[in-house]
């Protein structure tokens, strides 16, 4: 039983040793992601959208020119009115998304209340462009 302990004990090690940086990268790129992805909604909030486009990734600005996001986000977002409250819901690492071509992202979620929707999910997809920064290159509100 001793013998049994002893190796369930190593293997706990290497598993602990093992797998923490890949861990403690993805905590570290979830918070970094979020902090972009706070910021860039605050640019959206105080209605700075073409702030946003600049701010937002290389991804995002071959999806949509400048011109167009600030007509399609006024559309999107002018009718819930301003922004009573919004609480962090989730974050979710991932290197592949529908749609987009591998990278790092996080998909970042809100729980968001504005003054003419009371309820919605907002989710932010913040992904590492090659400067080595987090940039927004999704959103999207449901």
């Amino acid at each position: 039983m001793k013998g049994k302990t002893i190796i369930i004990l190593i293997l706990a090690a290497l598993f602990v040793f093992g797998f923490s940086d890949k861990i403690y990268a993805e905590t570290a790129s979830e918070q970094a992601a979020v902090s972009a992805s706070k910021m860039w909604l605050n640019l959206v909030d105080e209605g700075r959208y073409l702030e946003s486009w600049d701010e937002a990734s290389e991804l995002f600005k071959e999806m949509v020119t400048r011109e167009q996001w600030q007509v399609t986000i006024k559309i999107a977002r002018g009718p819930y009115g301003n922004v009573v409250s919004r609480t962090l819901k989730s974050t979710q690492y991932a290197n592949s998304l529908p749609g987009a071509p591998d990278g790092e992202y996080v998909v970042v979620q809100y729980e968001t209340s504005f003054e003419n929707k009371k309820s919605s999910i907002e989710t932010v997809t913040p992904k590492l462009d090659k400067d080595g920064n987090w940039r927004v290159s999704g959103y999207y509100i449901k």
